[in-house]
């Protein structure tokens, strides 16, 4: 246990150095505040009126949720999927100006530094998603404590995983700028396949969802990960489930590990 405590104060050390380098992003912070702003003023109260209800005499019942509430778990995973990944960015930071080679040549466990870094990203992303919480109110979402408790650790868990699959994508680019249009392309299209911003009418049997939505649609939607991740988080915050929530679960907790180790093998390289 003794010789275990020189690596439990490493990796507190890099996640404090982390924590302390998110707080001081101001950038970063006004982004995770601005964003859900923008989605749930402007694009939840502008489409509400036509996801549900009545609009110039024709109903559209779609789902017996408004649509910021449909919109709001969607809302939390979008500002986390943004901080978890543009975190990588100070792995390239620490590349690049050489702090990572001389923290990798300490006595330190390559394991522990990234371990350390991953957790310092996964736990802004988590302060990014928990401020979105705030907001559930606004978006007409009643929360009880066990619900926030919950939430909370889904998003950390889904932060953790994110966050190694930002540290993998950092391991492929090597320049700032082209890590900002790589995250992009990859951020955008995964949130926007997942059923984020429209449902899956779970009413639907599979001939009516061909007959509504495009099958190639159908198929990246329920191929995309992100889908049963969302899919998860609505489930804890506003009792509804396209898909059965172990899916969500599961594939989270698949992630920790799976990206983890994958980052591990590319980690300092």
């Amino acid at each position: 246990m003794n010789a275990f405590l020189p690596i439990l104060r490493g990796i507190h050390g890099v996640w404090l150095r982390e924590i302390m380098r998110a707080t001081r992003d101001k950038g970063q912070l006004l982004g995770g505040v601005s964003r859900p702003l923008i989605w749930l003023l402007i694009l939840g109260v502008g489409l509400n009126p036509y996801f549900r209800g009545e609009v110039f005499g024709e109903v559209r019942l779609v789902l017996p949720y408004s649509y910021l509430q449909f919109l709001f778990p969607a809302v939390i995973v979008l500002n986390i999927m943004y901080t978890s990944i543009q975190f990588a960015v100070s792995v390239i930071w620490d590349r690049e100006f050489g702090f990572l080679r001389e923290v990798l040549v300490s006595p330190m466990p390559r394991w522990a530094v990234l371990l350390g870094k991953v957790l310092g990203g996964a736990t802004a992303a988590t302060g990014h998603g928990t401020l979105v919480l705030i907001l559930a109110r606004f978006a007409d979402v009643t929360l009880t404590l066990p619900q926030v408790v919950q939430a909370i650790g889904y998003m950390f868990a889904l932060s953790f995983a994110l966050t190694c699959f930002g540290v993998v994508l950092a391991g492929k680019v090597r320049s700032f700028e082209g890590f900002g249009v790589f995250s992009n392309t990859v951020i955008l299209p995964l949130y926007f396949a997942s059923s984020s911003v429209f449902p899956l009418d779970p009413s639907l049997t599979r001939t009516q969802l061909v007959a509504t939505y495009p099958e190639w649609l159908i198929m990246l939607i329920r191929a995309n990960p992100i889908t049963y991740a969302v899919d998860a988080l609505r489930g804890i915050l506003i009792n509804f489930n396209q898909f059965p929530p172990a899916y969500g679960y599961g594939l989270v907790a698949a992630g920790c590990v799976g990206f983890f180790l994958w980052a591990l093998r590319s980690f300092g390289k």
